[in-house]
């Protein structure tokens, strides 16, 4: 379990049932208890959507209930410390009722949860190969989880409701279509503690993450924070004050903008006056003997 025992490792599990996620969580135990590895927490994932015949657990709570139950029992949960963090993957949840009733079991459960990443993929996305006339991929009838930008909005809406919901002992991750510094901003401004990056990361490669803090760092700066408390969790209420505050914004970097487009397309006009006024002058020049070439 990892060649470098002295790297810290989030080990990230996902059984095919419950026997199998407990069975993963006691290797894990014994590993960490051997010293053979340095885990620095763990992810139960409670939402994958791409388990052939198996439901997602976090939309049958009867079930959620159950599985957190079985995972508190564990030795390395049952003393007055738990082993290692446990942070619980969440489905993506779109009804009010839904949030209170999955909030309402990690709280019951908050002495062994450390943190909720919200969200995983929304499941049921079909992707289609247009030449070839079928699925992309090939399980599951190309049925699979949707991810980056495209549910970046639902993941913000996730991670605000999970932020109201939970016990303050509990972080959020927010997880979602982070591809920029301004993503990872609103996921912090909507209540999480951290951010997760997996498209991006896929797609980028690990370049994306010094990118990623960068671009935050220079938005925290532009706004005047020294530190991500400042502004964690504290995402303003609509009024009419913000929207002509941005709508200000918008204009002055609009204007901005243009400004810079003009002062290069003058430029240009001027460097293309330049060589046809040479041109003119050689031909002239030539038509009169005024030189001899």
């Amino acid at each position: 379990m990892g060649e470098n025992p002295t790297k810290p490792y989030m080990v990230s599990i996902s059984g095919k049932n419950i026997a199998d996620n407990l069975q993963m969580l006691q290797k894990i135990s014994s590993a960490i208890e051997s010293g053979s590895v340095n885990i620095a927490a763990v992810e139960l994932n409670l939402a994958c959507p791409n388990i052939v015949g198996k439901p997602t657990i976090g939309y049958d709570f009867e079930q959620m209930e159950d599985v957190m139950k079985q995972v508190a029992s564990l030795p390395c949960f049952s003393g007055s410390k738990a082993l290692f963090p446990l942070g619980v993957k969440m489905p993506p949840y779109f009804d009010r009722p839904h949030f209170e009733m999955a909030a309402a079991i990690l709280n019951k459960y908050k002495n062994i949860v450390s943190y909720a990443a919200s969200i995983n993929t929304i499941g049921n996305a079909l992707a289609i190969d247009f030449h070839a006339e079928m699925p992309v991929i090939r399980a599951k009838g190309g049925f699979a989880g949707l991810s980056g930008s495209a549910v970046k909005y639902t993941a913000l809406a996730n991670v605000k409701q999970m932020r109201e919901l939970l016990d303050k002992s509990i972080d959020v991750v927010g997880v979602g279509g982070v591809q920029t510094g301004r993503d990872a901003f609103e996921m912090i401004l909507c209540g999480a503690t951290a951010v997760q990056v997996g498209t991006c990361h896929w797609t980028e490669g690990p370049g994306c993450f010094d990118r990623i803090c960068d671009e935050l760092k220079a938005i925290m700066t532009d706004k005047g924070y020294d530190a991500v408390e400042d502004f964690r969790g504290k995402l303003k209420e609509w009024s009419k004050e913000g929207v002509a505050l941005s709508r200000q914004m918008k204009m002055t970097s609009k204007k901005s903008d243009t400004g810079g487009e003009h002062q290069a397309s003058s430029n240009n006009s001027s460097v293309i006056i330049a060589i046809l006024f040479a041109i003119i002058a050689v031909l002239l020049a030539e038509k009169f003997n005024i030189v001899t070439l």
